[in-house]
């Protein structure tokens, strides 16, 4: 970890220097998609091998099966990938590769997961093709979704079983899950149950309430009495302290409360986003990477987590587009724009050391997996943010398709 702080501190320079510079989108699409075509052909052809990350010194995917939570990641990045290009290759490759998932719409739920496995997916799908096959998949597993919904809590219960210091059987709510609630909205507006809406805007709601502390930094997760509603305790899972900042948890909350205003117009939601982005922002490094939790006391010596920066790069993206304030939204373009330039500069990018688009993620540090990796999040909410910033660059709205 020492040697990768001193690379970072060594690049700082070039890092600064890419962060005032405007980031070429269609230049760093086209990195990707060659990242993708390299992936392609390392990837087994059987159904069910799905590229998830890559550690340290190594060029090889670790492949999970499609219940895995990372398991729609990959069909995403390929749908970005055909979005990017309109390549009929690409196009084959995400109907493939995201019919491994159709399942999880039909199986007995395990997990709140189902919105970054299957609105990654077949969301991305539908969004770009219109397929009718694709829309009902979505409205089922959204269905299935919302079986997880514990009404005297107002959330969904994110770990349906016995997690470490969880308290099972209570209920369990994760700010991950702030992901998954975009397919409860888009559900309900094509073609699902009101409930669902409703169940979506309960838990951020209750999730607003309960999840941050006094600074609006958030805790991971939150147990409630599933009897009564009651917030019993804010804790960590995958963050430093349940008293810290876990970058990438922060990450989750200004990605989904920014979605949230977007599907709702409730304007609390806006707000509120913009003050989980200040905290995050006030906190962040010279290069605009975090470490992977603002309070690890090993900093500078420890982990980054290139997978946060990028879903605040998205995020922020579609935020400054939501901001009356025109300053504040100059403000956040500028941040998610500086972000992308340190994430494609020669520290971040993967180049030839792999076939993924980025290095230094770190997905779950205190069980000691997955640090200073390449992971598929980071990959598919970077070629998002690109995506977004071509767009903005183009003067088209976020929703329109690129040509």
């Amino acid at each position: 970890m020492k040697n990768l702080a001193i690379y970072l501190i060594a690049t700082l320079g070039l890092l600064g220097k890419a962060a005032t510079a405007q980031v070429d989108a269609s230049k760093e699409l086209a990195y990707c998609t060659a990242q993708i075509q390299k992936t392609l052909k390392l990837t087994p052809v059987q159904k069910g091998s799905i590229p998830r990350s890559v550690i340290p010194g190594s060029a090889d995917w670790k492949f999970v099966g499609y219940k895995d939570w990372c398991s729609g990641f990959w069909p995403g990045i390929l749908w970005y990938g055909y979005e990017a290009t309109g390549s009929k290759t690409l196009l084959n490759e995400a109907t493939r590769f995201s019919a491994a998932l159709q399942p999880l719409s039909e199986q007995h739920v395990i997990d709140h997961d189902l919105g970054f496995q299957i609105f990654n997916s077949y969301g991305n799908g539908y969004r770009l093709t219109g397929n009718s096959k694709f829309k009902a998949i979505i409205l089922k597993a959204a269905d299935t979704l919302a079986t997880l919904f514990n009404p005297k809590v107002g959330t969904i219960l994110s770990w349906p079983r016995a997690v470490p210091q969880m308290q099972w059987p209570q209920h369990n709510t994760i700010i991950d899950n702030m992901i998954n609630l975009e397919m409860l909205f888009w559900a309900s507006k094509n073609g699902g149950s009101r409930k669902l809406y409703d169940i979506a805007l309960s838990h951020a709601k209750v999730t607003m309430a309960n999840h941050f502390r006094p600074d609006y930094s958030a805790y991971h997760a939150v147990i409630y009495d599933k009897e009564t509603g009651k917030k019993i305790k804010g804790l960590t899972h995958q963050g430093y302290a349940d008293s810290s900042m876990w970058a990438r948890g922060q990450s989750w909350a200004i990605y989904g409360y920014t979605m949230c205003f977007r599907e709702t117009g409730y304007l609390p939601f806006l707000d509120f986003a913009q003050k989980v982005t200040d905290v995050y922002l006030d906190k962040l490094p010279a290069d605009q990477v975090p470490y992977w939790d603002f309070n690890d006391p090993a900093i500078p010596n420890a982990p980054k987590d290139a997978s946060a920066a990028a879903v605040v790069a998205s995020g922020l993206l579609e935020l400054a587009t939501l901001v009356k304030d025109k300053v504040k939204a100059q403000k956040y373009r500028k941040a998610a724009e500086q972000m992308l330039a340190s994430l494609s500069s020669p520290a971040y990018q993967s180049k030839d050391k792999n076939t993924a688009f980025l290095l230094h993620s770190t997905g779950h540090k205190p069980n000691g997996s997955e640090i200073d990796t390449s992971i598929i999040y980071a990959d598919y909410y970077y070629i998002e943010a690109l995506l977004r910033l071509k767009k903005l660059q183009m003067g088209m709205s976020l929703k329109s398709k690129l040509k």
